[in-house]
């Protein structure tokens, strides 16, 4: 895997093992539609995912947004100075993710979908090869990701789900709570994890 920049220009909290895994899955499932990720922020996760599709011709839909997560906000632990508006008093991730997408030479294969994870899937109908959710980490934020795009990856397509924690003394339980309601409901199958990177496979 040769990725178009160097990746640790880029902000963001994903450990190189889990993009080698995400790019690695991205190529297993570009010959079965899309792919959408949940939560681009500026571009870390898209560089492996887009790079993957621009391999494969195929397009990565990368939904955020980019007013940061609860933990991204003033005062929180995650705040970032540098992506806060401060005309807007908000976070904005938009202009450095646009940056990443340009440095990396993705822009004809990632179309960016700013806004909320329910009002983009309102009315979606395309079906997708893999879905990546790496949005918010409250309950409310997750299980709305899950429900909202988990029905809409084809079979054999691939469910990943970041920032995994079974002990809830290293890290917030949501992700981890949709990650077994995916295994449970009987319509995937876990594959092999990478660090806190949960994977399963559509069934069916």
């Amino acid at each position: 895997m040769r990725l178009p920049v160097d990746i640790e220009t880029v902000k963001g909290f994903l450990h190189p093992d889990e993009g080698q895994r995400l790019y690695e899955l991205a190529c297993a499932s570009a010959a079965l539609g899309p792919c959408l990720e949940v939560g681009s922020y500026c571009g870390k996760s898209s560089v492996y995912l887009g790079s993957a599709c621009k391999r494969h011709d195929q397009v990565l839909f990368a939904l955020d947004h980019h007013r940061g997560s609860e933990e991204h906000q003033l005062g929180e632990e995650y705040h970032d100075p540098d992506l806060f508006d401060a005309e807007a008093l908000k976070m904005d991730s938009f202009r450095e993710f646009r940056r990443t997408l340009a440095n990396a030479e993705l822009e004809d294969n990632v179309v960016p979908l700013v806004a909320t994870s329910a009002l983009a899937g309102r009315n979606w109908s395309t079906p997708l090869g893999m879905v990546f959710i790496d949005g918010g980490h409250s309950r409310e934020a997750a299980l709305t990701d899950y429900r909202t795009w988990a029905a809409h990856i084809v079979s054999g397509g691939i469910l990943a789900i970041h920032d995994i924690f079974p002990d809830p003394a290293e890290g917030g339980q949501a992700p981890y709570e949709i990650y077994q309601l995916a295994s449970a409901s009987g319509l995937f199958e876990p594959l092999e994890s990478s660090r806190t990177l949960g994977v399963l496979r559509r069934l069916g």
